[in-house]
């Protein structure tokens, strides 16, 4: 039997919770000839949604898509590698005669390029260390890709990432690539916030007022609740609206964690049977174990006094004011410039993150498995 809540892979149409009215801006706005800025916390689900998108009859049946996560990057190089290495998989398997014209394309690496004996199609063997030229490499990727013969979407997940490389003048360089281009339009997700606001909503800044903007929110409780009670149903089981509904409030309404808790919870229902908060509970503790491994390596590379603001921010769960007196006070920390330290080195880690002048923990299950350091007797639900 097919689990409802799907977490890994596309999410089949009938299985995919709302997001009609960010659906209808992505599509528009790609079909149309736009860019987008997609804003979005971390495992909010903004990559499900674009390839939901890419998904859709009036992207797919006209464009070739592209979705580049470059968050595991640190230099232009390596961006190009990855971007490079995409678009010939992609079209790999989405059209032979783009596929031949980007082989030809691409002088400053053709060496790397040879034919299958068998099929005649071109093999890519790729490494990084091939590529000595990137900005070169670069510019031969965007023009091919202005040369397709349908339209093209890329999307660049985790786009924040670029302000990280060591080469100064990255932002500058894309954006004249890409201004240029009418035949590539160009999604642009990030979920560290201040930097993807900053990135966009600057007036010094290359990218300012260049696309349209979409900031993910969680899906609305009277669509979530609705959708996990319909489904349970559906599949001869059982769940309370009330108990759905401590789950979307425990996590914030975190769509990759509510989905993960009601994909285990689903699977440990045998059919004709409810979900009990006891089976909830016992869900969220093989989470929160599961986590553990990671987050114990995690935290145990972070300097003693980042670690205690985030124990701190963790209790409190959203923070203000973390420099005060008060603050500093009720958590026993060292001090005004102490905290302030710490909370830029968080921020830079993507651990902290700051929404209008208020501090939380992005990664809702760290915050509880924080908790459950401090407080081990804790329970969640």
């Amino acid at each position: 039997m097919n689990n409802p809540f799907v977490i890994t892979g596309d999410i089949p149409e009938q299985y995919f919770c709302d997001r009609r009215e960010e659906s209808g801006k992505v599509i528009r706005t790609l079909s149309h000839g736009g860019n987008l800025c997609l804003i979005s916390p971390r495992r909010m689900g903004k990559s499900k949604l674009v390839r939901h998108c890419y998904n859709k009859p009036e992207i797919s049946s006209g464009h070739y898509t592209f979705y580049i996560d470059i968050l595991h990057t640190s230099s232009l190089r390596e961006f190009t590698y990855v971007f490079g290495l995409n678009v010939f998989e992609t079209l790999h398997s989405q059209s032979r005669k783009m596929l031949m014209a980007f082989a030809q394309g691409l002088k400053s690496i053709s060496a790397r390029f040879g034919f299958d004996p068998v099929s005649g199609t071109p093999t890519f063997s790729l490494e990084l260390g091939d590529i000595s030229r990137p900005e070169f490499t670069l510019t031969e990727i965007f023009g091919c890709l202005e040369k397709a013969d349908k339209p093209c979407v890329v999307t660049f997940d985790e786009f924040q990432q670029i302000t990280r490389y060591p080469e100064s003048n990255i932002e500058a360089l894309l954006r004249a690539h890409i201004q240029h281009l009418s035949n590539v339009h160009f999604v642009f997700a990030g979920s560290e916030r201040h930097l993807v606001s900053e990135m966009f909503f600057s007036s010094a800044r290359p990218f300012y007022n260049s696309t349209s903007i979409l900031e993910l929110r969680p899906i609305a409780t009277d669509e979530y609740i609705p959708f996990v009670c319909h489904w349970f149903q559906a599949r001869q089981r059982s769940v309370s609206e009330e108990d759905a509904r401590s789950i979307y409030r425990l996590f914030d309404g975190n769509t990759y964690y509510m989905q993960k808790t009601f994909h285990e919870a689903f699977a440990n229902t045998p059919q004709g049977e409810a979900c009990t908060l006891e089976t909830l509970r016992a869900t969220i503790n093989d989470m929160l174990e599961e986590a553990s491994d990671v987050y114990r390596q995690l935290l145990s590379r972070v300097p003693e006094r980042q670690k205690e603001l985030l124990y701190a921010i963790s209790k409190d769960g959203k923070a203000q004011k973390i420099m005060s007196a008060d603050f500093i006070r009720r958590h026993a920390l060292a001090s005004s410039s102490a905290v302030q330290s710490a909370a830029r080195k968080l921020l830079d880690l993507d651990m902290l993150a700051v929404d209008d002048s208020t501090y939380f923990i992005p990664d809702t299950l760290l915050r509880m498995y924080l908790n459950r350091l401090r407080k081990p007797d804790q329970t969640f639900l």
